[in-house]
């Protein structure tokens, strides 16, 4: 992101659309999102992206379109082609890879998601490293969208809330955080942390769950959340 997340939002809440390239989603502090009078979309073509675009608008603008494309790329790649390897092809057409984000392996084929200039580049690619290509728009994105949850946990721990929004046991979710592999808005989450409304927590090999509100406090003081989770 070549400007602060700040800058953004006050030009979007001045009346512009901005737009960043395709970023590390762990990277996005979600809590400085949370404006009337700016709307936001994040995506990167898969629900569980990695890399993603951020588009901001001001909230009287209906909507706008994500920025993303996924293509897809097919050819008589040999058996020990893998994404490494198409990574390092795409690198050599010198694409700006902030245009570039996920490369997915999809039944012998492949699934990049670009934007800008990139996706124009390689819709009309005809070889790629020496191996003849077809290349095909899929869409702004694919895979399965993410699920909205309403659960209900005894605290905003990190431990408690990501093991109930991942549908795995708190212990578990406790080995992910003491191994360093949970994070709250890219940041590395202590066993002490807690999540709160607009946060993103993401958790290597199991997905990211994005902190929507809480929706009430129960009588026996348990908190009623709501959460959107990507796996």
């Amino acid at each position: 992101m070549t400007k602060p997340l700040s800058t953004l939002v006050a030009q979007a809440r001045g009346g512009r659309v901005v737009r960043t390239g395709f970023v590390d989603a762990d990277t996005l502090d979600r809590r400085l999102l949370a404006d009337d009078e700016v709307r936001h979309v994040i995506a990167g073509g898969f629900p569980d992206a990695r890399r993603v675009l951020l588009t901001l608008y001001p909230a009287h603008i209906p909507g706008v379109d994500s920025g993303v494309k996924v293509l897809r790329l097919s050819g008589e790649f040999g058996p020990d082609f893998d994404e490494q390897d198409l990574k390092v092809a795409l690198k050599r057409l010198e694409l700006p890879e902030d245009q570039l984000g996920d490369v997915r392996e999809d039944r012998g084929a492949y699934l990049i998601a670009t934007t800008g200039k990139a996706t124009a580049r390689l819709l009309d690619l005809a070889d790629l490293g020496g191996t003849e290509v077809d290349v095909e728009e899929v869409g702004e994105t694919t895979g399965r969208a993410a699920r909205t949850r309403e659960v209900v946990v005894p605290s905003l721990r990190v431990d408690v809330v990501g093991a109930k929004g991942f549908g795995v046991s708190r212990a578990y979710f406790q080995q992910g955080v003491e191994a360093g592999k949970v994070r709250i808005n890219g940041q590395v989450a202590r066993a002490s942390s807690e999540v709160r409304e607009g946060d993103s927590l993401s958790a290597e090999g199991l997905g990211r769950v994005d902190f929507k509100r809480v929706v009430n406090e129960t009588r026996r003081g348990n908190y009623k959340v709501e959460l959107d989770v990507h796996r």
